[in-house]
């Protein structure tokens, strides 16, 4: 078990997300950066399918109450262990009665913590993602309880390896949305030659940029949306879905991220710069 002592500012945990339920308006969910959260799961020796924790912005603080073993991956906020530095994207035994704690962040936005046999939380619809108004809780608290598996799968130690030049890239890849080509040559221009950066009105829902763009497409009947679905607004705000984002929408569908795409944009923080860079192939 593990005992929270600071959950940190949005601390939550994740898995694979929700699939087959978006028919009845629930979102996929889901760890934001997939990428960084695989990994963190094959070094401890899980399957990629364990929900493990979520960190954005700022660290957290666990007490221990018996042995395990972690690994952190995605954004370096300083991770600590006992008030010494430990490596990221590494097993690291942990100890009843250990403290983990964080310090300064150093690089990206969200990190990542698995633990051996994975965490045995509330389960709605075939997942462990918190989401608020479906699981009893969206984020984690000070003082909760997190319990994990029994089960112990081998440690993985051969996956060593960092990710900071995927967090760090501004170049975002995506598809043309279906209303793509009804956008006007110079929107199209505009939408793959400029470096727009990230606003403060960001999170797990989606990201919208500062820069906008003329909208002359007209509206469209409200269609289905997913994780990644860029959206152009009638008064030219770009929004890109995320994670949580709802499962339909009325604003034209101009651009499709990719899931590296997402991977790269939950890394983003406020004045990040991105860029759009479309694929011709349809790889992901």
């Amino acid at each position: 078990m593990i005992k929270v002592i600071d959950p940190g500012f949005y601390s939550s945990i994740q898995d694979l997300g929700r699939f087959g339920t978006q028919n009845f308006g629930v979102p996929i969910s889901g760890s934001m950066d997939q990428f960084s959260a695989d990994i963190a799961n094959k070094v401890i020796g899980n399957d990629s399918s364990e929900a493990l924790i979520e960190l954005t912005m700022t660290g957290c603080s666990l007490k221990f109450k018996n042995d395990t073993a972690i690994a952190i991956t995605g954004s370096d906020m300083s991770p600590k262990l006992n008030g010494l530095s430990i490596d990221m994207y590494s097993a690291i035994e942990v100890k009843y009665g250990d403290t983990l704690s964080f310090g300064r962040i150093k690089y990206g936005f969200r990190t990542y913590i698995a633990f051996r046999g994975g965490i045995n939380s509330e389960k709605v619809m075939d997942s462990n993602s918190m989401y608020i108004g479906l699981t009893k809780n969206f984020k984690i608290n000070k003082n909760d309880e997190i319990y994990l598996n029994e089960s112990k799968p081998s440690l993985n130690k051969k996956y060593k390896a960092s990710s900071k030049k995927l967090i760090l890239s501004d170049e975002i890849e995506c598809y043309k949305g279906p209303e793509y080509s009804k956008l006007t040559t110079q929107n199209k221009e505009e939408l793959l030659s400029t470096q727009f950066s990230i606003s403060n009105n960001h999170n797990r829902m989606g990201y919208v940029l500062d820069q906008k763009i003329k909208n002359t497409i007209k509206p469209i009947i409200t269609s289905h949306v997913i994780p990644g679905t860029v959206q152009l607004t009638p008064g030219g705000d770009i929004i890109i879905l995320m994670r949580d984002s709802q499962t339909t929408g009325g604003y034209p569908r101009i651009l499709q991220l990719t899931n590296k795409g997402i991977d790269f944009v939950a890394q983003k923080r406020t004045s990040s710069l991105i860029n759009f860079l479309i694929k011709i192939n349809q790889e992901t």
